[in-house]
């Protein structure tokens, strides 16, 4: 859906991009990563013609990025955009028309949306009455009203209790289901563990890694295992990352040199083994160690 070649972009003397290069498939769940000031939103309002790059190419669906694309891609930013004096459903309706929705059409959605979303309550409040979740409500309907291919959202779940959030994501993965491309801009690594399949992350202008989270997670792997037996028994305690009884037996967390094969023969043997996996990376664990230390280069 999106492909950004050498892309640059510079503020006086800091450089923003330095020629970032970005494959975000269709039909996807994009997590764009990186710490404050990596060059994310640079990115984010070169993609929405907010800002133009000082070189490279950005392609929307195998196309040069033209101004009609706008129409196609609904855009929650970071920093909220809502006129505060203004009634809620006046506002998303204008908004609507602003997208190319007839009135009649930016209703029927509204209201669908204000139905969906428990929202039906906000219609004729003013925004400086609602809350920060409320409003955050609005602005994530005002995004996605028009049925855009890309929807991008940039920390969307911000001021949203656990019950909301969970809701917005829920929405989030069935409008992907329903094939709109999405691409989520997070500094929360568990929220990408869960809805993102592909990933891309942003350090200094550059990006450092990218490609199919499950990929990626295993190109970090570091011969952490975890093992659920039925008795508790002495592993070499340079080897041990954790040790705990579960509901369904004794876990143990091992990092190691190689894989445990003979350790698993073994405990089958004795018919103490219950449970084996390979513990992969999680993302946060991924970011911290990239931001530190840089891409790994070894192959999978």
């Amino acid at each position: 859906m999106i492909t950004a070649k050498e892309v640059t972009k510079h503020y006086g003397e800091k450089i923003a991009l330095g020629g970032v290069n970005l494959n975000i498939p269709k039909g996807s769940i994009y997590g764009l990563l990186g710490p404050n000031g990596a060059g994310k939103t640079s990115f984010i309002r070169i993609m929405n013609q907010i800002n133009a790059p000082d070189s490279g190419e950005i392609l929307f669906d195998n196309r040069p990025l033209q101004i009609k694309d706008i129409s196609s891609i609904g855009y929650l930013p970071e920093e909220r955009g809502l006129y505060k004096k203004m009634k809620v459903g006046e506002q998303v309706l204008y908004l609507a028309k602003l997208k190319g929705l007839t009135t009649a059409q930016a209703k029927e959605r509204a209201r669908m949306w204000f139905d969906r979303l428990d929202m039906r309550s906000f219609w004729d409040k003013k925004v400086e009455d609602l809350s920060k979740g409320m409003a955050q409500k609005v602005q994530f309907v005002t995004t996605v009203l028009h049925e855009p291919e890309l929807l991008i959202f940039d920390e969307p779940f911000t001021g949203f209790d656990p019950i909301n959030t969970n809701l917005i994501k829920n929405e989030i993965k069935r409008l992907n289901s329903e094939g709109a491309t999405v691409i989520f801009s997070t500094h929360r690594m568990e929220s990408v563990e869960e809805i993102c399949d592909h990933i891309g992350l942003i350090n200094n202008g550059a990006v450092m890694v990218e490609g199919p989270l499950l990929e990626i997670r295993k190109r970090y792997k570091d011969g952490t295992y975890s093992f659920t037996t039925t008795v508790p028994f002495d592993f070499e305690k340079n080897t041990v990352v954790s040790q705990g009884e579960s509901h369904t037996g004794y876990q143990t967390v091992l990092k190691l040199d190689d894989y445990p094969k003979n350790l698993m023969i073994d405990l089958v043997e004795k018919g103490q083994l219950i449970a084996f996996e390979e513990v992969l990376p999680t993302v946060s664990d991924i970011f911290i160690d990239i931001v530190q230390n840089g891409p790994k280069q070894h192959s999978l």
